[in-house]
């Protein structure tokens, strides 16, 4: 038995739509936009191919703890957190059809030099196997 935290699920952006409110998960994203008001980055990762999915990433409890530039558009970062509901009263991300699925961030890092390719590839490869 382990007393531990539970793990995070390694999931693309685009999964983070079939997984369910309290759910710790794992992701990148490429830092879209990010609201001060409400220390709430949009992230996005248009993958599979023809993909649009956004996630409204909180950041509000690691707010002193991230690296200066983190939240400049065109960043990737990984994230970790909880799946939440929806906040009352965050509106649509302008170009998506639905509400974005919201997270709550336990944690927050630049990806560094990142093969973008071999990561989307690598994730296929272990949603592949039984």
């Amino acid at each position: 038995m382990s007393w531990g935290p539970v793990a995070s699920q390694l999931c693309l952006l685009s999964q983070l739509k079939e997984r369910s409110v309290g759910d710790k998960v794992r992701f990148l994203g490429c830092v879209i936009s990010y609201d001060t008001s409400t220390a709430c980055l949009a992230l996005g990762h248009m993958y599979p191919p023809g993909t649009n999915e956004t996630v409204l990433v909180d950041i509000e409890l690691v707010l002193e703890t991230i690296q200066p530039g983190l939240t400049q558009v065109g960043h990737w970062v990984n994230v970790v957190g909880y799946i939440v509901e929806e906040k009352s009263g965050t509106q649509k991300l302008s170009g998506t059809k639905a509400s974005p699925r919201h997270v709550q961030a336990l944690l927050i890092w630049p990806t560094g030099p990142l093969d973008i390719g071999r990561y989307e590839k690598s994730l296929e490869d272990a949603a592949a196997r039984p």
